[in-house]
């Protein structure tokens, strides 16, 4: 049945207002404009950023469907779009590439000037909606929105990707491994032979200490509070985990202990807490240790610390999706991923029907998943 032009109706996780379950309910996704995409969606991932809006630590317009780690097949495009064609199979985007603005252009850039973040307006660039329930407006989420059976993105924020690949797998380069991973290997550029630490053992943290591997790491050490993922992190290439609970000192000191008094080369926080990415940035080497954050922080944090941190030379920065540009990198992640260069099924602990959304994000909250996908 071809749906091109018509309006679809399908299942939908909405979110109605912070802190309570999503609702499984019918809306209405409208016919892609010029330059859109409307997509079928197979799988998606759930991550904590997603989470971080049901807690009301993202501060969103709501009534709205959440999601953006996701792979899909196009089911029928707008005016002008020559990228993509209806079959395809893709990645949405939750950072776009538009190509013309100057992140886009530059080299070391990829926070295209269409993203989403910041204001979470919920809206397509021409300031409408495609969604609808029972006649109500429906906001996006970060451009993607995949937390339902059909959404609507601009040809900016999706990427082509070999027809083959699996999408319960392959969703996660949509977000949690390519963040991880990418801020190794892109933001940190960390060096065979150095000593790294990884603090939060989540999906995003695990896929950094995978990026630490291959980059030739000889020390990687995780860093948790729960010990239950160690023996996952061991798997994926740490050398040694160490649970600040164990320890009456700070955590940095124990790094500094356990390095002989020099400090990790490189620290990455995978959490998104201020305190850990204090003590992430203190662990590093005092002249040139390079501390990356990674983890998405709630809206209304601050952090301090003395300027005593940075003034020997340390190096603080930040990485969103892993410092890739992402209508070029993810089909070629993807193709990796085919190619057997990296594993991501010890990243995915549960897989489960999107009804099940509920479930998954209480196995989330509770610690006991890495990743869980939901299959449409």
């Amino acid at each position: 049945m071809n749906t091109a032009g018509e309006v679809i109706k399908c299942k939908a996780a909405v979110i109605w207002e912070p802190k309570k379950p999503f609702s499984i309910v019918e809306i209405e996704v409208a016919p892609p404009k010029a330059h859109e995409v409307r997509i079928k969606i197979l799988a998606s991932g759930i991550c904590r950023s997603d989470d971080h809006v049901l807690s009301g630590e993202i501060k969103v317009t709501f009534p709205v469907i959440l999601g953006h780690e996701a792979v899909g097949v196009v089911e029928s495009v707008g005016e002008g779009v020559t990228r993509v064609k209806p079959g395809d199979k893709v990645i949405p985007l939750f950072i776009p590439q538009c190509e013309e603005c100057r992140p886009c252009i530059h080299p070391r850039g990829n926070l295209c000037k269409f993203n989403g973040l910041g204001t979470f307006a919920g809206l397509m660039p021409d300031g409408t909606s495609r969604f609808s329930c029972k006649g109500e407006l429906v906001h996006n989420f970060i451009s993607t929105s995949t937390f339902t059976e059909y959404t609507v993105v601009h040809e900016s924020s999706v990427a082509k990707i070999d027809a083959a690949a699996p999408p319960e797998k392959v969703c996660l380069i949509g977000c949690g491994f390519s963040t991880g991973y990418g801020a190794v290997i892109n933001s940190a550029k960390v060096e065979p032979g150095s000593t790294c630490a990884i603090f939060g053992l989540g999906g995003v943290g695990l896929s950094a200490v995978m990026g630490c591997k291959a980059a030739g790491a000889s020390r990687i050490i995780g860093v948790n509070r729960s010990k239950e993922k160690f023996p996952k992190a061991k798997e994926l290439g740490a050398t040694e985990c160490v649970s600040p609970l164990d320890f009456e000192k700070p955590i940095n000191e124990v790094l500094f202990d356990m390095t002989d008094g020099a400090g990790v080369d490189y620290s990455f926080e995978a959490i998104g807490h201020t305190d850990t990415m204090a003590a992430a940035l203190a662990s590093c080497n005092r002249n040139y240790g390079v501390s990356v954050m990674v983890g998405f922080a709630p809206a209304l944090s601050e952090i301090a610390f003395s300027p005593a941190l940075l003034f020997t030379g340390r190096t603080w920065k930040g990485s969103l999706f892993g410092g890739w540009k992402s209508k070029d990198a993810v089909p070629k992640l993807v193709s990796e991923f085919m190619q057997k260069k990296f594993t991501l099924d010890p990243l995915i602990t549960h897989t489960m029907p999107f009804e099940k959304i509920n479930e998954g994000f209480e196995l989330l909250r509770a610690g006991k998943s890495i990743r869980s996908v939901l299959i449409f």
